[in-house]
């Protein structure tokens, strides 16, 4: 999954520790990054034009400078947002969380993939943030590359920027999703800002199944019987169609 520009302050859990985030083998990527990102804190003018923070937005330069000993929050209570606000991960049953803990991953900016219940602080970094000296993109996506190997299937619903921070694997059993609406006329087209809708809700819907999928041919199976229409869109593709009107 994507995250989220938009963040929750606060949280119930000790501040951050390396050592509760998925894919150990980041740790050293992580500190890094918070590292640039807790420096450039310090100016915050710079700062400002670095994360294109408005004059409104200033309140969030904090977060920053505090993320190494600020309270968390699992990744998915942290996150808000259309999506986030479609997927209501306060609402879940315990069972579904459980789920979440186990097969969704959040891709940070920041921290690269984390699990759905990994305790992260709030902070600001996006995808295009271009921090002094560590361009995110050459530092991440090789190595998240080769951590993302090793996991099980994978349907990437993350945005072409944070995708780009860490591609999937070259294998059979991963796709990406795209979100499509189709018309009354039957054509289909790009589907924007409401895609985060469609994502957040199809989450959830997976996260709740009685019988969740567990390759991407039992989800194509699946789909219809859960009230989505789920169809092959090219290789290692996979379109998510809203019907309009």
């Amino acid at each position: 999954m994507p995250p989220s520009e938009t963040k929750r302050d606060g949280g119930d859990g000790a501040p951050l520790d390396y050592a509760r985030l998925r894919f150990s083998r980041l740790t050293a990527k992580r500190r890094a990054v918070v590292r640039a990102v807790r420096a450039l804190a310090r100016d915050p003018e710079q700062a400002a034009a670095v994360l294109k923070l408005g004059p409104k937005q200033r309140g969030e330069l904090p977060r920053n400078r505090m993320v190494a000993s600020s309270p968390t929050l699992p990744a998915i209570d942290r996150y808000t947002g259309v999506l986030y606000d479609a997927l209501d991960a306060g609402s879940l049953p315990d069972d579904a969380r459980a789920r979440a803990a186990e097969t969704v991953l959040v891709q940070s900016a920041l921290f690269g993939p984390v699990g759905a219940l990994d305790p992260i602080p709030a902070y600001r970094l996006s995808h295009d943030s271009r921090l002094p000296g560590l361009p995110l993109k050459a530092h991440w996506a090789a190595t998240v590359t080769r951590e993302l190997r090793h996991a099980g299937p994978l349907l990437d619903l993350r945005s072409a920027g944070y995708a780009a921070l860490g591609p999937l694997p070259d294998r059979d059993d991963t796709a990406y999703l795209r979100v499509l609406a189709r018309g009354g006329d039957g054509t289909t087209r790009a589907l924007n800002h409401f895609n985060k809708k469609a994502k957040g809700e199809f989450t959830r819907a997976l996260l709740t199944a009685a019988d969740p999928p567990e390759t991407l041919e039992d989800l194509l199976d699946w789909a219809p019987g859960a009230g989505f229409v789920v169809e092959a869109a090219g290789p290692r593709e996979l379109a998510l169609v809203v019907t309009e009107g």
